[in-house]
């Protein structure tokens, strides 16, 4: 990927329109492993994930491994997320590395060349990074996704409980921690009707009060499915921002396996729930 491409926002936004709005996380935890009938070990990673990727290839726009239960197997499990992540390229879809990095200086530009930087064994199209050790702590690896092409998606409002201890504090401006990532974002892509800078907002949060149609980039919403949320909540959690929004399912999806064609038909019934749930544009 170099900074002579189209970036990471429209490119996301093309597929989404061509294939609908659903992201597949990939996320093989030791239970599922065991449920899919696959031993724990790097074999049964490598099987189950690129199972995953094999029925979806030319159905999702958007595939989610999640990289602990990669890291879980040491290098032999990362080398089966590196193929992974290969094989998310060969299948013409975006791969979403869900890493949730977050630190300052020499660290996090590091964090940032590992999965940002063209030709890096790990680069995917885009990650997960956390902005709570300052919003400007991300300016480094803002900057690297905008010159290769790529994409980060700043945690904002995540559905875990405990999340409200700082999401929902108040900053010195007197806005929510939370309003102060997205008005991050925002800026990050200011001009642009779809930028590389994008929001995790989980899909079970309910009405929060914060306006996310300013942010002009994708907003990704875990929680749909096993997790008990259904399209018709995202309407309640981002209103006027629904044209942005890329619901993430993992459980939901990967709970019909290790068939495959029950996996493609689990996510052939999402995307059309999505469909009637969210206006693509």
């Amino acid at each position: 990927m170099s900074n002579d491409v189209t970036g990471y926002g429209e490119r996301l936004a093309k597929l989404v329109s061509e294939r609908g709005a659903l992201c597949a996380g990939i996320d093989p935890h030791p239970s599922l492993l065991s449920r899919w009938g696959l031993s724990v070990d790097a074999g049964g990673l490598e099987r189950c994930a690129r199972t995953m990727v094999e029925a979806l290839a030319d159905l999702v726009p958007v595939f989610k491994p999640q990289s602990a239960f990669y890291e879980l197997h040491g290098s032999k499990g990362i080398a089966v997320l590196e193929q992974v992540l290969a094989d998310v390229r060969g299948a013409g879809a975006l791969s979403l590395l869900d890493v949730k990095r977050g630190d300052i200086g020499s660290t996090m530009d590091a964090y940032a060349a590992a999965y940002l930087a063209d030709g890096a064994p790990l680069a995917a199209d885009a990650i997960t990074v956390s902005p709570y050790l300052g919003f400007g702590s991300l300016a480094g690896t803002i900057a690297l996704a905008e010159q290769e092409g790529r994409g980060v998606y700043v945690l904002a409002l995540t559905s875990n409980p405990e999340g409200r201890q700082v999401q929902h504090a108040r900053a010195d401006s007197g806005r929510l921690v939370a309003e102060e990532i997205v008005a991050g974002a925002a800026a990050a892509n200011a001009g642009r009707a779809y930028g590389n800078v994008g929001l995790v907002v989980g899909a079970t949060i309910g009405p929060t009060g914060v306006d996310l149609s300013a942010v002009h980039g994708s907003l990704l919403s875990p929680g749909i499915g096993a997790q008990g949320a259904t399209a018709a909540d995202l309407v309640a959690v981002f209103g006027a921002a629904l044209p942005y929004v890329l619901p993430s399912a993992s459980r939901e999806l990967m709970n019909p396996g290790p068939d495959p064609a029950l996996i493609r038909m689990k996510a052939e019934q999402m995307l059309a729930q999505m469909r009637t749930a969210l206006p693509v544009g």
